[in-house]
C-alpha cells in the first residue's frame, strides 16, 4: 500500500488536500503528520501551505521539520502546493525579506501594482480565482491535463526561479509568471489542485503514479 505523508506544520488547507488525495488514491494510506519518522518513511510527501512565509518558516523550525522537508525533497516523490513552492526557493520579499529553504534557486516576488495589458485596468492583488495554466515543458504530472486548463489561485507573491529550466507552467496576470516548477523528484505548484476540479484531481492522481 502506498503511503503519503502530508506535512503538518500548523498552516495550510490540510484536510482538503488529504480528502482530495484519498479520492484519487482510495487504496493509499494518507496521513497528515508532524512526525519525522512518518514523513521520512512515507513513499510520497506533500508539502502544502497558505498564509505568511515568515510564519511558515517559523513553524517549520518550531516543529523541527526544516531538515525533514529538505531530506524528503531530495529523496522521494515530493509535491509542493501554494505556499509550499515559495518555501522551496532561496528568499521571499514578503515581510521585509525572509530566507526560505534554499532547495531550489530563486526568489519569491510581490506582484506590486498590476494593470491589464489590453485594457489598462488595474488588477487586484492578491491574484485570486481561476486562471489558465500554460504548460511550458512536458512533465508526467501534466499527463491527461489539456493545455491551458484552469486552476484555482490565491496569492500576492509569485515564483521567480533563477534557472528557467525549472519552470514547467506559467500563468498570465498582467504579465507571464511561473506557477509550476519541477526538478528530478520534485514538483511544486502555486495553485491549489485540491480546489481545482477535474484538472486538479488529475494532477494529484498523476503524482500518486509518478515514479521519478
Amino acid at each position: 500500500m502506498t503511503s503519503i505523508a502530508i506535512i503538518d506544520y500548523g498552516m495550510g488547507n490540510l484536510r482538503s488536500v488529504a480528502k482530495a488525495l484519498e479520492h484519487v488514491a482510495p487504496q493509499a494510506r494518507v496521513r497528515v503528520t508532524q512526525n519525522r519518522h512518518d514523513i521520512l518513511t512515507a513513499d510520497r510527501v506533500v508539502f502544502p501551505g497558505q498564509g505568511s512565509i515568515r510564519d511558515c518558516m517559523r513553524e517549520l523550525a518550531h516543529w523541527e521539520l526544516i531538515d525533514v522537508v529538505r531530506d524528503a525533497a531530495r529523496s522521494k516523490p515530493f509535491l509542493g502546493l501554494c505556499l509550499g513552492p515559495q518555501a522551496l526557493l532561496d528568499f521571499s520579499e514578503e515581510n521585509g525579506g525572509v530566507e526560505c529553504l534554499k532547495i531550489l534557486p530563486g526568489r519569491v516576488v510581490w506582484f506590486g501594482e498590476l494593470h491589464d495589458p489590453a485594457s489598462g485596468e488595474r488588477l487586484k492583488v492578491p491574484h485570486m480565482g481561476w486562471n489558465q495554466v500554460h504548460q511550458v515543458r512536458d512533465h508526467l504530472l501534466w499527463e491527461g491535463i489539456p493545455q491551458n486548463s484552469r486552476f484555482y489561485f490565491v496569492h500576492s507573491y509569485y515564483l521567480q526561479p533563477t534557472d528557467e529550466a525549472l519552470t514547467v507552467g506559467q500563468s498570465q496576470y498582467g504579465f507571464n509568471f511561473t506557477v509550476a516548477i519541477a526538478r528530478d523528484n520534485l514538483f511544486a505548484v502555486q495553485f491549489h489542485p485540491e480546489k481545482s476540479a477535474q484538472a486538479g484531481l488529475r494532477l494529484l492522481a498523476n503524482f500518486i503514479n509518478w515514479n521519478p
